[in-house]
């Protein structure tokens, strides 16, 4: 099968072809041919104006619910969303059904995942049962091809299981993903404590719940000379805590989500279910610094914490709607709409070269996967997009099995036209 790419401006900045619009010929899942100009015939042609190619991104951040909620998403629906998404590569939370903490459930997902086009990576439990009481194997896990370790939506509250875990993954360079959140402080809060919790009569979760947890970790980070990578990060002095540790040297990085770059607890007026997520909106200020993270460079990565839920757990009262929000078709339209990027610079010297970098070399740096390339002779990893493409989301460009979202209907900037993975390719 051949697929020519015509006229596509090159998004890769480690490449010599960045920034330079080229033709790209792909054979059999091989980048065969970058030229100005090929002539030959293809099975599928690619061609419109507008028209970016990078490395496939990758998403850090995502639950699957396979096996045992398959109702809310499967492997394959999952793997869909990240196509839609333009995510050619995604990592999966063990929070399912039974928990991903032995090798044979990694093994499970990697088997069943074999035949998507997009690529799926599992996390494995850093506890047995995800319960935060006792070590899993993660070293088998690892062997078996687990490529970090979190306990995904349950937090580490035990800072001596933490330590212990922080040190048994020191044998083979392994990550700890942390949700920080301690959840002894105001564990009935629903969304972020202050004068909006107050106005709507909802209680209110705390941002120091979410800080003392990254400031515990930072300590026990330097104690043991591992790595942690904080996801989901939503407020301006747990930002501040993780800039200084990463200024003192210390192996901590962290990712933000598009949505606490987009809404915050204001957006919560309408008491639409759909906002309600952990951690929680937090205020304008903390919004407008998550915003900065990613302008300046500061953020690692972004993470689009990816969470279905059916519509009996979000059409009910907001008291009794589970958390979160489905997240992978929308993490480049959102970002482009907050932040207006663009091809050309912009005021604030933000580019869309910039903007890639965050979706493909910084993910993959953290949990040392390999990179892929845009040259001749390589398995074809990429991304097709439309930076400026202005549109309304509407709930048919949904294609994950839940539609928990609160951008439905929204304008949009920034359209992902589909990815090419290896033989395998899809279109939106």
């Amino acid at each position: 099968m051949k697929v020519l790419i015509k006229q596509a401006i090159i998004v890769q900045s480690s490449s010599p072809l960045n920034g330079l619009q080229k033709d790209i010929l792909i054979r059999d899942g091989i980048i065969e041919l970058i030229a100005d100009n090929i002539t030959e015939k293809a099975n599928t042609l690619i061609e419109q104006p507008g028209l970016h190619v990078s490395i496939g991104w990758m998403d850090s951040f995502s639950q699957f619910c396979d096996p045992g909620f398959e109702y809310r998403e499967t492997l394959q629906t999952g793997a869909n969303a990240a196509a839609a998404g333009g995510f050619t590569d995604v990592l999966v939370l063990p929070n399912t059904n039974p928990v991903v903490h032995t090798k044979s459930q990694v093994e499970y997902i990697i088997q069943k995942s074999k035949e998507f086009t997009s690529h799926i990576y599992p996390l494995g439990a850093v506890t047995k049962n995800a319960a935060g009481a006792e070590l899993a194997e993660m070293y088998d896990m690892q062997q078996s091809g687990a490529v970090a370790f979190t306990d995904g939506t349950s937090s580490i509250q035990s800072p001596g299981l933490l330590l212990k875990a922080l040190q048994y993954v020191l044998a083979f360079d392994g990550t700890i993903i942390q949700v920080a959140d301690d959840k002894t402080i105001n564990p009935q809060g629903l969304m972020n404590e202050g004068i909006m919790s107050t106005q709507l009569g909802l209680p209110g979760k705390p941002a120091i719940a979410e800080e003392l947890m990254i400031a515990r970790d930072i300590e026990l980070v330097k104690y043991t000379g591992s790595k942690i990578h904080f996801t989901g990060v939503s407020t301006k002095k747990g930002i501040e805590l993780i800039m200084k540790a990463k200024a003192d040297g210390l192996q901590v990085s962290f990712s933000v989500t598009p949505y606490h770059a987009f809404f915050n607890d204001e957006d919560l007026k309408g008491y639409d279910t759909n906002l309600k997520v952990n951690p929680p909106l937090r205020t304008k200020e903390d919004m407008m610094a998550v915003r900065s993270a990613i302008l300046q460079g500061n953020a690692d990565a972004i993470a689009s914490h990816h969470m279905p839920q059916n519509a009996d757990a979000k059409v009910c009262e907001f008291e009794y709607a589970k958390y979160g929000m489905i997240g992978l078709e929308t993490v480049f339209g959102v970002l482009g709409k907050c932040l207006a990027i663009e091809s050309a610079e912009t005021s604030n010297g933000w580019t869309i070269e910039k903007m890639i970098t965050l979706l493909t070399v910084a993910p993959r740096k953290i949990f040392n996967m390999a990179l892929p390339e845009i040259q001749e002779g390589v398995t074809a990893t990429l991304t097709l997009f439309n930076p400026a493409s202005e549109y309304v989301f509407t709930e048919k460009m949904i294609a994950s099995k839940s539609k928990n979202t609160p951008f439905i209907d929204m304008p949009l900037k920034g359209k992902v036209i589909g990815i090419i993975n290896g033989n395998k390719t899809y279109f939106n």
